[in-house]
């Protein structure tokens, strides 16, 4: 998945345990792992919101792009993609 989560990054930048997170945030340690562990579909703006303000960070501090590796090279530009345009 090209969405990579980095909550634990921030977990270990703020030295606070998973379970405080999820008691602060509102939500079951169970569901923290998945979103953490990248599993998650889809995550509502309320849990982003709050995860930000427990973890005193920006979105861009929990989430970042990063491109799928593909079959071939790397520097392909994808289908539809005018490369480099």
């Amino acid at each position: 998945m090209p969405i990579v989560v980095d909550i634990d990054v921030m977990l270990a930048r703020r030295k606070m345990p998973v379970g405080v997170l999820a008691e602060r945030i509102g939500i079951t340690p169970a569901n923290l792992a998945v979103l953490k562990n990248g599993r998650a579909k889809a995550v509502r703006l309320s849990t982003l919101d709050a995860l930000c303000e427990a973890l005193r960070c920006q979105p861009g501090d929990l989430l970042r792009w990063e491109p799928e590796e593909r079959d071939g090279d790397a520097s392909d530009p994808a289908p539809g993609d005018p490369g480099g345009v």
